[in-house]
Order: structure tokens, then C-alpha cells, then sequence
């Protein structure tokens, strides 16, 4: 029986009344386990929110089961999906402190079919001021993924918030690999060795041994200027990683997208934007 003041079918509930739209039924149960991707960068505005979105919309267009969790505060991948915040009884946060609160009870479905999303709230803040006492903080997020999100989905996406404290570092030990979304400026390339550092810790100390770094992604990109050439040398150069070759720009339809709560690969199908993230995904397909 349905828990009657949570679960998956009580919050389908009520988001369906809400968007007018029925709520998807569970996931299918897969053999394989999902793959999952962070996207981080302890800077903001480098684009990983709008990574997150549009990378799910362009693996969710290609058939792909995809769960979006979001650990930031700010809450803008939720508010990106068609999410409001304001209107959701429990987030991401009330998974990371209460054992008894499983990743399915806060999952919702969105407005975009083939996408699903573990929303966050203001609480997250809270919670990862409490984490810092709890036993195995580190784990918090990976021990909820287990089971049920690994068989249900292909791929989960977890928007990291723009810091390298312990929501970041819970997503960098849940994940199988990261993508890092990089500004093709001079200021955004300087914090790009911490995050670095902290992924080598993550391996060297245990936590994760098997994360890897599955690529930089160009983000703002303008290979009109001499500048944006140039950051593009440089990044290049920054160790042996690989450099996605689908660069993204910024461009009008990118911003307009969040708006109305899709991908942009849903509201402006054959813009430039649409097809850098279709040829991202891919890229993250095949990389493997």
C-alpha cells in the first residue's frame, strides 16, 4: 500500500494535478545498472545546470531513462524541468538525513517524457551543515542510489552545486565519472586544478576509486575571438583529459529553454543548441 503522505504515487499525484499532465508509471526494471554522471565545477555560471538539463533531454530523446538529481540549493535544475520548489513536501535533502526516506519517495516525474528528477530545495543547505556529523557523510548519496535508481534508469545526472564541500563531494563519490563544464574564459580555467585535486583525493583515499574524469566541456564558447581561441588552447593543455568536441555557445534559445521548463531540445529542436547537446550525448554514449 501506498504511503498516503509520501511516495512516488502520492507525489505523482499531486504534480499531475498540478501540471495537468499523468504521471508516467515506474521505470522499468533494467539488467543493466545505470550509469552516473556528475556535472561539477566549484565555479558558477560555467553552465552545469544547463549541461544537466540538456544533456537529459538529449539522451531522454534517444530512448534513455534519465534521473536528474539535484544538490544545489538554488534549486535551478528543478526549477529548469518545470519544477516549482515551493509546491514540493520533500527534496533531495530529506534523502541525505533520514535513512527512512528513500531516493523513490521524492522523485517526480517532468513535463518532458524519459526524464525524471530527485528536486532540491532550501533545505539542502541545512542538511549539508548536519551532514558534517553523520556517520559515512561521504557515502550518503551513493548508499541511496543503490537498488532502485540503478536498475530503473540508464543514465542519473547530478548537478553539483558551485562548491567543492560535501554535497559535491557526495556527488563525486556516487558518480561513475564527471563532466566538467568549463567557461572558455580566463578567470573560469584558474579553480579547474582544485576540482582536479579533489577528484584525486576522492580515488586516493578510497571513497571512489574507480571515478574518472570523462571530460571538459567548452561551454560559452565564441571561436570568433581571439580570446576564445586561445582559453580553448589553453584547456587543451591542462593535462591528458578529453575535450568534448561539441562546444556549447551561448546562445538565445539556451537561455529561453528554463523558461518554459524543457530541454532545449524540446523547445527549440533544431536550434544550434539542440544539436551541440544531441551531439554531446553522443559523445557520453560512446566514451562509455
Amino acid at each position: 500500500m501506498d504511503n498516503p503522505t509520501g511516495g512516488r504515487a502520492a507525489l505523482c499525484a499531486r504534480f499531475s494535478s498540478t501540471v495537468g499532465s499523468p504521471c508516467r508509471p515506474l521505470p522499468y526494471v533494467r539488467t543493466q545498472l545505470a550509469r552516473v554522471i556528475a556535472i561539477a565545477n566549484q565555479k558558477g555560471g560555467v553552465g552545469k545546470t544547463t549541461t544537466a538539463i540538456n544533456l537529459a533531454g538529449s539522451l531522454a530523446e534517444q530512448g534513455h531513462r534519465v534521473l536528474c538529481i539535484d544538490m544545489d540549493a538554488q534549486a535551478n535544475l528543478s526549477v529548469g524541468l518545470g519544477l516549482n520548489p515551493r509546491t514540493i513536501d520533500r527534496s533531495i535533502a530529506a534523502v541525505l538525513l533520514d535513512r527512512s526516506v528513500s531516493l523513490e519517495d521524492v522523485v517526480l516525474p517532468t513535463q518532458t517524457a524519459g526524464i525524471d528528477v530527485a528536486p532540491s530545495d532550501i533545505d539542502l543547505s541545512a542538511a549539508e551543515n548536519s551532514l558534517f556529523s553523520a556517520i559515512g557523510r561521504e557515502h550518503a548519496l551513493r548508499e541511496a542510489l543503490q537498488g532502485w535508481a540503478h536498475e530503473a534508469y540508464d543514465f542519473v545526472l547530478i548537478d553539483c552545486p558551485p562548491t567543492l564541500g560535501l554535497l559535491t563531494i557526495n556527488a563525486l563519490v556516487a558518480a561513475d565519472s564527471v563532466i566538467i563544464p568549463v567557461q572558455t574564459q580566463y578567470y573560469a580555467l584558474k579553480g579547474f586544478n582544485a576540482l582536479v585535486g579533489v577528484i584525486d583525493q576522492i580515488r586516493n583515499r578510497g571513497l571512489n576509486t574507480e571515478l574518472r574524469i570523462l571530460g571538459l566541456l567548452p561551454t560559452f564558447f565564441d571561436g570568433r575571438t581571439l580570446l576564445g581561441r586561445d582559453m580553448l588552447a589553453e584547456l587543451r593543455s591542462m593535462g591528458d583529459h578529453h575535450i568534448f568536441q561539441n562546444m556549447v555557445k551561448q546562445t538565445v534559445r539556451l537561455g529561453e529553454a528554463p523558461l518554459v521548463g524543457r530541454p532545449v531540445t524540446a523547445y527549440a529542436t533544431t536550434s544550434e543548441a539542440a544539436r551541440a547537446y544531441r551531439g554531446l550525448a553522443r559523445e557520453v554514449i560512446e566514451l562509455g
